[in-house]
């Protein structure tokens, strides 16, 4: 799967992925191996991240493999001297803390989703390459939030037009506010990529198709809120196939900020009855309405997704339907 801008752009580029275990991180390695970039993977734990990417061997081409950097990027100080040792073309920073349930420290809420970025503008702007043969497309691809908005409705198509309402929100918004302010200084070419309700292979446990996965396995009713709340559903490979679509273009997009989503709004009961379907479970056992809907919950129009057709020419389009069942398809291991 290629398009304009993002084919042949990536052929022995240095590209650096920070979270290179985590769910988008992965897919995001994985495509810009495929495309023949030189990279570099960072995780916590080296061992996690060649882990991660064991189900994607077949799709890898013959070359070099990935370097792989075990790195605390907690550590202040950490990002600076790997991106001075490394010297990428492009840092992808797939690192946020907050999205697992059990991750609720205020300080490192404010380190990794803020202080990490704050960091990053600064060592990138002071290593780019600046000579005739330099990487013409982005430097920093910087994975943002839907909850950066927080409560405002409408189509959201105003990237700064942000409410926050949890403390993952305030501080990936203040993430998002590192690279505008970088770009306005003419430091580096960026964007924080605004990212939804992302699914497929690879998803945290806990999650709403985990879960479901679980309970094909298993016997017993599945609890769910009544799933009457709206989101918008990115398969994952879209998800990472946009960031690197993002990341070749070669001009400064003013506003640093954009949505990667599909436009559309589907309810979470409607998702998990497809997927329920696909996966055979009866739907009887599965319980709507059995647990409370999260406080933090959006709601507002079909996301805006007009600016990133503008500068791709693309939109996600991949089905939750064809997503579950690719999901499906994905190798084990």
């Amino acid at each position: 799967m290629t398009g304009p801008g993002d084919g042949g752009a990536w052929v022995g580029r240095r590209a650096l992925v920070l979270g290179a275990s985590g769910f988008i991180g992965r897919w995001t390695a994985a495509l810009l191996a495929a495309e023949g970039a030189d990279l570099v993977l960072a995780g916590r734990d080296a061992d996690a991240v060649r882990a991660a990417l064991e189900p994607f061997a077949d799709r890898a081409p013959a070359g070099a493999p990935p370097e792989i950097r075990a790195v605390d990027l907690a550590r202040p100080g950490a990002a600076e001297e790997l991106v001075a040792e490394v010297r990428p073309a492009i840092v992808f920073n797939l690192v946020g803390y907050g999205v697992d349930p059990c991750e609720r420290d205020e300080a490192r809420y404010e380190r990794l989703n803020h202080g990490l970025v704050h960091e990053l503008v600064y060592a990138i702007r002071d290593a780019r390459d600046r000579g005739e043969d330099a990487w013409t497309g982005q430097h920093l691809i910087h994975a943002g939030s839907a909850l950066e908005f927080g409560g405002v409705s409408g189509d959201l198509s105003d990237p700064w037009h942000c409410r926050p309402t949890t403390s993952y929100g305030r501080t990936k918004l203040r993430g998002s506010e590192e690279v505008v302010g970088a770009v306005q200084r003419n430091d580096l070419r960026g964007v924080s990529v605004r990212l939804f309700t992302v699914f497929g292979p690879g998803e945290h446990a806990g999650r709403l198709l985990p879960a479901l996965l679980a309970a094909r396995r298993a016997d017993g009713d599945l609890e769910l809120t009544a799933g009457t709340q709206l989101r918008d559903f990115t398969y994952v490979e879209d998800a990472a196939r946009g960031l690197l679509r993002l990341g070749a273009m070669e001009h400064v997009v003013a506003e640093s900020a954009l949505n990667l989503a599909t436009g559309k709004l589907t309810p979470v009961r409607e998702f998990a009855e497809t997927a329920g379907h696909l996966l055979g479970i009866a739907p009887e056992r599965l319980k709507f309405g059995a647990l409370e809907t999260r406080p933090e919950e959006m709601s507002h129009d079909p996301v805006s997704t007009a600016r990133l057709a503008e500068l791709t020419g693309w939109v996600p389009d991949t089905s939750i339907a064809d997503g579950v069942r690719r999901t499906l398809e994905f190798p084990a291991r």
